[in-house]
């Protein structure tokens, strides 16, 4: 199946504990099935101290599942579903864009 969420995107948190919030994929990692999200699911971590970084208790990122997340449409910043258009026939046939689909309209944007 095609990725329909990238590295780069924007996305919002459509279930959980960060619920409403969106934020910019920062690292994909496909075979969990899980993404970073800049600024959700915000979780304290302690930092030993090295030579390069001073100890302490840090906040980072932890990662969010897939299915808890959907793309948000560029026009107007809400959760949206997604296709992709095909161009072409027959066997010169290619994938070449995402389409967005309305939540509440249905529609194709």
């Amino acid at each position: 199946m095609a990725a329909k969420i990238k590295k780069g995107d924007k996305v919002v948190v459509i279930a959980g504990r960060d619920k409403g919030r969106s934020g910019e994929v920062i690292e994909m990692r496909r075979d969990d099935g899980r993404l970073l999200v800049r600024g959700v699911n915000m979780v304290k971590r302690h930092q030993r101290q090295t030579a390069q970084q001073e100890g302490g208790i840090i906040s980072k990122e932890a990662p969010i599942h897939l299915s808890n997340v959907a793309l948000a449409d560029p026009k107007d910043g809400k959760p949206t579903r997604v296709g992709f258009k095909f161009v072409g026939k027959g066997d010169d046939r290619k994938k070449v864009r995402r389409v967005f689909i309305g939540t509440t309209t249905g529609r194709r944007r």
